[in-house]
């Protein structure tokens, strides 16, 4: 049994060809004198990738001594400028902010938490880690353990850890041994071995644990989601169903999450910009197919029933919809 590992088309991709520096005399232009020529800005910013976006700041900064994010700040409001600013930080660092907010003040924003640590590469989360510690001078893990506990607690710590086999090699036999451990650690006993799922979930590759599902299924008759909804709650319930989710259709996962910030009372901005930039460069072509026939409307008709003005046009331009 192969497992097609998942397609990923993103709906931002790097401009080619590409001139930094006549992007930044368009937005110099855009933003001198009176009043500000925000589609100048969304057509400039919205079709060139982080790493492009950044090349254009130096560019704007060797030409007119000027910090191009302190610009756009002091020439838009709101979310739009929430968005540009997302836009124009460095992808590591955004994710080290996102997770440190998250986690900073009274309470702690687990669902954050969940969505950058369980869904990214041993790499990504390397590189997370080095832009955590040099904005903050403090470690991701001892934040995360400072601010979480129990279970879910130990699921982070292990994430954090970044020690997944990324080989994408399967082995049938040992599907089957870790189906039947994660049996006997859960619903064939009397209360949960919390440590056994830690260790399947966060240790092996993402095609093996396809294979591991697959098994869990064969020998119970039921979904393995299942399971984890029987034996665990709260946050670490949660957590593992994200591992669990991710694993088995990321687009689906991702598309979830978008429609959760916005549907409701009220449309929740800073989830929406993090996922919507964060995505746009990955995988926004399956997560558009996957919204579209989860909740029966396209993810362009949820955003412009959600957001206004400048803001709604630069993320229609970001997934590729403008």
């Amino acid at each position: 049994m192969s497992y097609p590992y998942q397609q990923r088309t993103p709906t931002v991709v790097p401009a080619n060809p590409f001139n930094p520096r006549a992007d930044a005399e368009i937005l110099r232009k855009a933003m001198k004198g009176f009043g500000t020529d925000e589609k100048a800005i969304i057509n400039v910013l919205a079709r060139r990738t982080n790493a492009q976006r950044l090349q254009i700041a130096i560019e704007f900064k060797t030409l007119y001594g000027k910090d191009l994010v302190k610009d756009l700040k002091s020439e838009t409001t709101g979310n739009f400028e929430k968005l540009l600013v997302a836009m124009m930080t460095p992808l590591p660092e955004y994710y080290a902010k996102e997770l440190h907010d998250a986690m900073e003040g009274i309470g702690t924003d687990e669902d954050v938490l969940i969505e950058i640590m369980c869904t990214k590469s041993n790499a990504e989360i390397m590189t997370i880690r080095q832009a955590y510690n040099s904005l903050y001078y403090k470690s991701l893990e001892s934040d995360l353990k400072g601010d979480t506990g129990g279970t879910f607690k130990r699921l982070m710590v292990s994430l954090c850890n970044a020690g997944r086999d990324e080989s994408m090699v399967t082995n049938p036999e040992t599907a089957r041994a870790d189906a039947q451990a994660l049996l006997r650690a859960g619903e064939l006993r009397l209360g949960t071995d919390e440590s056994t799922f830690n260790m399947v979930l966060c240790q092996r590759n993402y095609a093996q644990l396809q294979m591991v599902f697959h098994e869990y299924e064969r020998l119970t008759g039921h979904d393995i989601e299942k399971a984890i909804k029987n034996e665990f709650s709260g946050d670490a319930e949660a957590g593992l169903l994200a591992v669990i989710r991710s694993i088995k259709n990321q687009a689906a996962f991702f598309a979830k999450l978008l429609n959760k910030s916005m549907k409701g009372l009220g449309t929740n901005d800073r989830d929406l910009i993090r996922l919507v930039v964060t995505r746009c460069e990955i995988d926004m072509v399956e997560i558009k197919r996957e919204y579209q026939s989860k909740y029966g409307e396209s993810l362009a008709d949820a955003i412009k029933g959600d957001c206004s003005g400048d803001y709604k046009k630069c993320l229609l331009a970001l997934i590729g919809e403008s």
